[in-house]
């Protein structure tokens, strides 16, 4: 899977960066889900008034998505042979 970074300023000035944003295809039946997820998670930090300098998206959504639903989206494929 494709992850991306996002970085920008706070309300304070602060440099803040969102890690682990998954990168997905147009079809996908998680975009929309995500994209709104994302909005919203920054929308909170951008008006924490002590933001920390960085958050990972991923672990925001292990708290706020069904277990199922996230195991699908960060789904790993085995290597054959553990190769």
């Amino acid at each position: 899977m494709l992850l991306k970074s996002l970085e920008f300023k706070n309300v304070v000035g602060q440099k803040v960066k969102v890690m682990d944003i998954p990168v997905l295809e147009e079809d996908s039946t998680y975009k929309f889900m995500i994209q709104v997820r994302l909005q919203t998670y920054i929308a909170s930090i951008y008006k924490e008034k002590n933001p920390r300098k960085s958050y990972s998206f991923r672990d925001y959504l292990k708290k706020v998505m069904k277990w199922p639903d996230y195991e699908q989206l960060f789904k790993v494929d085995e290597l054959k042979n553990n190769a």
